[in-house]
């Protein structure tokens, strides 16, 4: 049985859970379940979320112009690709795509910071998971000041004028921030020099980030606290519980879907005839 005691998209919506310098990243807000009945529900929501996905991209195959949107955000090793895995996993990869975003190319740096964006954005029909996303340009880039101040508060109104367009022209967006403690974060770098296959997620750099930790806070408050929408609203995600985190996520992607009310495309053709046709056929 379900674990939940209230969905959410109204649990863990930024406005309602609070600061995230007081979210407690070890909670599991909303659910009262353990390890063992996440992972039970896990499993229960991906057949939902799987027959909803294929609603979505008959749909799409029809003529619909309806698609959704989940942006992940997070300190490294907040477990952004544990979700896109585990919960991208739960999906067919023909109705989803998926894409990470690091530091601009040379030849996305010679466009606006949106251009990039507005590239991967998922075609009608489908599901994009963005890992990182247009909010880079307000987060690590106001943190190491690479661009003017001026620069960088400008873009919390292009975001919203952005995310109200795509809401507008049928894009359901799911805005998720995991949010890890200090502690937890120590952990998970350690593992990774422990064991030989997560060297290659290392990164000497991710220790000079770490010592930033206050200002990407703030960074992070003022994102929430600026581009909290509800054409677009923020979750965040507690996170030292990668199950519980997971379970979230898709939690929230089944009930976007459940809110557009999908129903299967009629067919375009002559189903009685069509089926005398197949009746004819020589076994």
């Amino acid at each position: 049985m379900s674990g939940w005691t209230s969905g959410p998209r109204k649990t863990l919506r930024a406005r309602t859970i609070g600061a995230i310098a007081d979210v407690d990243p070890e909670s599991t807000p909303g659910y009262d379940g353990d390890k063992k009945s996440g992972a039970h529900d896990l499993a229960e929501i991906g057949e939902t979320l799987s027959a909803l996905q294929e609603q979505l991209y008959a749909e799409g195959r029809s003529g619909g112009d309806r698609s959704v949107l989940v942006v992940l955000q997070g300190m490294d090793t907040a477990g952004k690709g544990g979700i896109v895995r585990h919960v991208g996993g739960l999906m067919d990869p023909q109705g989803l795509t998926v894409t990470g975003f690091g530091k601009p190319t040379q030849a996305e740096s010679e466009h606006d910071f949106l251009w990039r964006i507005r590239n991967a954005l998922p075609a009608p029909g489908r599901i994009g998971i963005f890992d990182r996303s247009h909010y880079e340009d307000v987060l690590p880039v106001r943190v190491h000041e690479l661009v003017p101040e001026s620069v960088w508060r400008g873009r919390y109104d292009e975001i919203n004028a952005f995310e109200a367009e795509l809401a507008a022209s049928g894009t359901s967006i799911v805005k998720c921030a995991l949010v890890v403690s200090k502690a937890e974060q120590k952990s998970r770098l350690a593992e990774r020099l422990e064991r030989p296959d997560k060297f290659w997620k290392y990164d000497p750099n991710d220790l000079a980030e770490r010592a930033l930790w206050d200002e990407y806070l703030e960074a992070y408050q003022e994102v929430f606290d600026r581009t909290d929408t509800d054409a677009a609203p923020w979750h965040l995600i507690p996170a030292d519980r990668k199950w519980f985190a997971r379970l979230a996520v898709a939690r929230l992607l089944v009930e976007t879907l459940e809110s557009l009310d999908l129903s299967w495309p009629p067919a375009d053709f002559d189903v009685e005839a069509q089926k005398k046709r197949v009746a004819a056929l020589a076994d």
